[in-house]
């Protein structure tokens, strides 16, 4: 069975964790040693139906110009190939959402680097308060999955 959000299928190891009820938030230090810039905490997204709804807000973020800052576009109506630290909101799914309401961090995969099996990008306002800046969290999911030590990922 593949899965998909946005027009993406979900990697096949989300899926997995996902039907056999392991993917799971794996507590705040165990994710901040695998994202040691994040200074909020996020919640999982444990469903490809929550993981759409809340990808929604990508849409928005990337639609209004005044909220540039947040550096999420459209690689279709981009002028030149959109990279780190922007993030191509037409291949992204948000993973992981803000806890705190209002604090805008999220993880996603990053599908730019494979279709199969993305890197797992995160937003970092703290590093420049004033802009955000996507980067990388981890080269693949399955090396993200692996780093948080999610059952059957061998971490």
């Amino acid at each position: 069975m593949t899965w998909s959000t946005r027009g993406l299928e979900l990697p096949p190891l989300l899926v997995h964790l996902i039907e056999d009820g392991h993917w799971h938030h794996p507590g705040d230090d165990e994710l901040r040693r695998a994202v040691p810039w994040f200074e909020e905490p996020v919640d999982f997204l444990g469903s490809a139906e929550s993981m759409e709804r809340e990808s929604r807000s990508l849409d928005a973020f990337a639609d209004d110009p005044s909220l540039a800052f947040f550096r999420e576009t459209r690689g279709s109506t981009a002028h030149a190939p959109v990279e780190l630290p922007w993030l191509d909101v037409e291949r992204a799914v948000l993973i992981a959402v803000c806890r705190v309401p209002g604090a805008d961090v999220a993880l996603a995969l990053d599908y730019r680097t494979s279709p199969t099996d993305p890197r797992v990008v995160g937003s970092d306002f703290w590093t420049d308060p004033r802009l955000c800046a996507w980067r990388t969290a981890a080269p693949t999911f399955t090396a993200f999955a692996a780093a948080l030590g999610l059952p059957g990922t061998g971490g």
